[in-house]
């Protein structure tokens, strides 16, 4: 973690409000505008409100396929990233292991929840094994209500102090789990 990250995650540690809280924040970056076409995803657990795992794969899309806009030019992902990668369902365990029964967060968490869901149907694995509320906490809805205008990862980011590089998943991952913790 970066030395801001380090001053944000010591004061949440300190909050009691914090102590006892557990869950899972999730970030992917697509390679297409079709929800299946994860190229890219990040998972931060929290226990008793401390970040205590960082898991994060670039993934194999669909045909090694993408698009330049609105995804390569916003994550800096290609196909010469990935083609030696694995398929969702290669990396799928260490997914299923860090998000089976957990509380999941994200920041535009329907965007999230469908990248999740419907790159598991085209897998063919079964997301309801996953035992998740259909439900996640969304820390954009969240920040929204708290008057921040707007409410991009990016701009809530900078208003909080922490620290971020945009659509670079872990990064946007960490950042999530900050502001949640501090919501």
């Amino acid at each position: 973690m970066k030395d801001g990250e380090n001053t944000v995650s010591t004061k949440l540690q300190n909050e009691s409000n914090n102590q006892y809280m557990n869950f899972a924040a999730i970030d992917f970056e697509t390679a297409t505008g079709h929800r299946h076409s994860a190229c890219a995803v990040a998972i931060v657990t929290v226990q008793d409100g401390r970040m205590v795992d960082e898991y994060y794969s670039l993934i194999q899309p669909p045909g090694n396929e993408y698009w330049y806009r609105k995804h390569i030019e916003v994550h800096g992902i290609t196909p010469k990233h990935t083609k030696n990668m694995p398929l969702f369902s290669g990396i799928y365990p260490e997914i299923r292991k860090r998000l089976a029964g957990k509380i999941l967060v994200a920041h535009n968490e329907s965007f999230d929840r469908n990248v999740l869901f419907y790159t598991m149907s085209h897998y063919a694995l079964d997301y309801s094994d996953l035992n998740l509320n259909p439900r996640w906490e969304c820390t954009c809805k969240i920040y929204r209500s708290k008057g921040f205008n707007p409410a991009r990862l990016d701009c809530c980011c900078q208003r909080m102090g922490i620290e971020l590089q945009h659509h670079q998943a872990l990064s946007d991952a960490r950042a999530c789990a900050f502001l949640y913790l501090n919501r």
